[in-house]
């Protein structure tokens, strides 16, 4: 069996096109300034070598480096998505590979970023909130005052305690706790954001197949745990102690944050809690009111509805 490279000579001897075109391609990459300050930087490299990798040579020259070309990561023109080609030597050989880019890098970093904030059930108005979009009032400036202070104090570590939001409906309490997870985002710690009334559903549903016991988990271990409208769920006293008891219980334990979001104050929700279907239960219900307590501080908020 004769070689290959003799008998693509032989071809390209007798194919004056691809002959004139492969030459043409030989001088432009050749005389690209990159790969010339390459060559430079190596004189070991023999003819026979850069012969050799000419198509090595090529792929670099029509690559992309670091972005140069690339209007954005979706806009990648290179062979590998978000990734730059680099020329390098080894042991007197040409070798060509690629690492990320920076429009990849910065890609990735924002991916990371939204995968910090989870969520059940909650609306895209919330996980897209900012505090920039807080209206500032009279009647709100100590619920904001403490969610920057929840903020500064991140900066030293996660504090014990979150906050329980309490007031009436459509002043803005979950939109609060929206922006505070895009806040957090920003120095890579994780919310878990969940909607109480369906979580009671979630966690059913999750009796079924057994995965009960891996979302209690879960909710019980993220960086900072948010649970908007307790006390809107379907009151259930098997929720109440094995399910709501036994997430607060872990996390007080652990000094692990939680918000809250309410239209009941802390006695309110408490007097809710008690009333179940078999009766009033005021010492199992002022159990998980005094571990909120633990988990978090009382502030009420007041103002307009926003929702009018």
């Amino acid at each position: 069996m004769k070689p290959v490279q003799s008998t693509l000579k032989k071809w390209m001897q007798e194919n004056e096109n691809f002959k004139d075109n492969y030459m043409k391609i030989k001088h432009e990459v050749l005389n690209d300034p990159e790969i010339k300050e390459f060559l430079s930087f190596h004189p070991q490299i023999s003819q026979k070598e850069i012969e050799k990798n000419l198509i090595k040579l090529h792929e670099y020259k029509t690559q992309s480096k670091q972005c140069d070309n690339c209007a954005s990561f979706g806009g990648c023109k290179n062979m590998i998505q978000g990734y730059s080609p680099i020329l390098h030597v080894d042991n007197n050989e040409i070798h060509l590979s690629y690492e990320k880019c920076h429009t990849r890098i910065a890609h990735e970093k924002q991916m990371q970023q939204q995968n910090l904030i989870q969520s059940l059930y909650m609306p895209k108005e919330i996980l897209e909130a900012t505090f920039e979009g807080i209206d500032e009032d009279g009647e709100r400036n100590i619920a904001i005052m403490e969610l920057f202070n929840f903020i500064r104090e991140v900066k030293d570590g996660i504090p014990q305690k979150g906050i329980y939001f309490y007031g009436r409906f459509g002043i803005g309490k979950t939109y609060f706790l929206g922006a505070l997870a895009n806040e957090l985002k920003k120095v890579n710690i994780s919310t878990m954001m969940i909607y109480m009334p369906e979580l009671v559903r979630e966690i059913k549903a999750s009796m079924k197949d057994d995965s009960i016991n891996e979302k209690i988990e879960f909710f019980k271990k993220a960086d900072v745990l948010m649970l908007d409208d307790i006390g809107a769920e379907m009151q259930s006293a098997w929720f109440r102690d094995e399910i709501l008891g036994s997430i607060l219980q872990y996390r007080m334990m652990e000094r692990l944050p939680v918000f809250f979001t309410s239209n009941y104050s802390l006695e309110q929700l408490e007097g809710h809690l008690a009333s179940t279907r078999t009766g009033v239960e005021t010492v199992k219900a002022g159990r998980i009111v005094e571990r909120i307590k633990q988990v978090s501080k009382a502030v009420e908020i007041d103002g307009y509805n926003r929702r009018d």
